[in-house]
C-alpha cells in the first residue's frame, strides 16, 4: 500500500478510464449521469478514491469482480464494496494476509464491509447500465459486467490471455467450461472485452478461444503443454489460438493449469 509503483490513467471512451496499477493489474472507472462505478480496485498502492476525484466528482460504487488480493485491496480508501458472496470466504481469507494487515495498520485504512452482487443484478449508473453474470470457474463468485450502451463486457480475470486456473479453489475444468457456455451469448451483447489485467480493449471472441483452450484439456490435447513456475509450485501451461482477423492487446495466450482439477 503507497508502495513505489506506476499508476497509468487512460482515457478509452469519454465516460471510461483504465486505471494501469504498474502493469500488474487493472481497474475499470465507468462514468454516468448520476454516479460511477469503480470496477476493481487492484492492489492499493494508491489511494484511487482521491485519484478518482481528479477525474469526476461524483458518488462512486466500487465493485469487486473477484476475490483475489489484486481486485479487492484498494477497497480500502472507499466505505463499501459489492462482491458476489460466493467469493467472500476467499476475499476474507485473503485479507488475512500479514504483510497486508501491517500495511492497514500503518496507513490507519481497514478493509469495508461487502454488500452483495451476483447474476441478474443491473446497475444503473444514470445513461449507463452495467448487467451483471456469474461466471465460476478462476473463483467461485466471479462475475462479468456488460456495459449495455457502449458494448463493453468487464471481464475481471475470468476471460484473459493469461487465465490462471491452477490456484486453490478454481472450479473443475469441465465445470469452468459450462460457465462460460452458459454466458457464450454474450458475444452478441458485446464487441470488446476490458479484462482485469489489460491495456486495452480485446476482441469479444476472446471468450469462446479461451473456452475452446479448457476443452482442449479437459480433452487431454495437451502434448508439449510446457512447465510454468509460480509461487506455490510448478504446474503446466497450455497456449492457445485467437482468431487472426481480430484485434488483441497481446500477441502470447496461455491457460496455467493443474491436472488435479481435471
Amino acid at each position: 500500500m503507497f508502495e513505489d509503483k506506476t499508476l497509468y490513467v487512460k482515457q478509452l471512451k469519454p465516460d471510461l478510464y483504465l486505471l494501469d496499477e504498474n502493469h500488474e493489474c487493472s481497474g475499470y472507472l465507468v462514468i454516468g449521469d448520476k454516479k460511477a462505478a469503480l470496477i476493481d480496485t487492484m492492489m492499493g498502492y494508491h489511494n484511487y478514491k482521491e485519484e478518482i476525484r481528479k477525474i469526476t466528482d461524483k458518488p462512486v460504487m466500487v465493485i469487486n469482480t473477484h476475490g483475489h488480493p489484486d481486485h479487492i485491496f484498494g477497497n480500502v480508501f472507499f466505505d463499501e464494496a459489492y462482491m458476489n458472496p460466493d467469493d467472500l470466504d476467499l476475499a476474507v481469507e485473503m485479507c488475512k494476509d500479514p504483510e497486508f494487515v501491517e500495511a492497514c495498520d500503518k496507513e490507519g485504512v481497514s478493509m469495508p464491509p461487502f454488500k452483495v452482487i451476483k447474476g441478474g443484478d443491473v446497475v444503473d449508473l444514470g445513461g449507463k447500465t452495467l448487467e451483471v453474470y456469474d461466471i465460476p470457474g478462476h473463483t467461485r463468485g466471479g462475475i462479468l459486467l456488460l456495459l449495455k450502451e457502449d458494448r463493453i463486457l468487464f471481464t475481471g480475470d475470468a476471460i484473459n490471455h493469461h487465465l490462471w486456473l491452477q490456484l486453490p479453489g478454481v472450479l473443475p475444468y469441465n465445470e469452468c467450461v459450462e460457465a462460460i457456455d452458459k454466458v457464450l451469448f454474450l458475444e452478441d451483447k458485446a464487441d470488446f472485452i476490458l479484462h482485469g489485467h489489460g491495456r486495452d480493449f480485446d476482441d469479444i471472441s476472446l471468450m469462446h478461444c479461451v473456452r475452446d483452450a479448457i476443452q482442449e484439456i479437459v480433452d487431454g490435447k495437451t502434448e508439449g503443454d510446457m512447465d510454468y513456475t509460480y509461487f506455490l509450485g510448478t504446474c503446466k501451461q497450455h497456449p492457445f489460438s485467437v482468431e487472426e482477423d481480430k484485434h488483441y492487446q497481446q500477441d502470447e495466450h496461455v491457460i496455467v493449469y493443474d491436472e488435479a482439477y481435471l
